[in-house]
């Protein structure tokens, strides 16, 4: 890959970075700012502690699973660093353009990642 095409795939990653990032901020704050539903013995506002609890731990799981994105970001950034991006990491044949079209912080061609998957 060439470095004019590095610098556009970084500069994507870097922007899709900056906005998980602040997503992930928004959805933490959110979630742990919401005051949960006091329950005063009836059932209504136990439903309603529930459903709160429920939002809160959906959000939560949400918000890991950006963290775990900005962390593949992170690797493709080392990865462009190092002269290794776009490299399949498992069987090291070129990942496809389409592929990081898609996915521009794509560590592995879509035949390995689907391996992994089935795995």
């Amino acid at each position: 890959m060439n470095p004019e095409e590095l610098a556009i795939y970084k500069s994507r990653i870097l922007a899709l970075r900056s906005r998980l990032r602040g997503e992930v901020m928004q959805m933490a704050d959110d979630a742990l700012e919401t005051p949960l539903t006091e329950n005063n013995g009836d059932l209504s506002s136990a439903a309603d502690l529930g459903t709160d609890n429920f939002e809160r731990e959906f959000t939560l799981s949400l918000v890991e699973g950006k963290d775990a994105a900005l962390d593949q970001i992170d690797e493709a950034l080392e990865r462009i660093a190092e002269g290794t991006f776009g490299i399949c990491e498992v069987c090291e044949t070129k990942i496809p353009r389409a592929r990081l079209e898609a996915i521009p912080y794509a560590s592995r061609c879509v035949k390995c990642a689907a391996k992994l998957e089935r795995e």
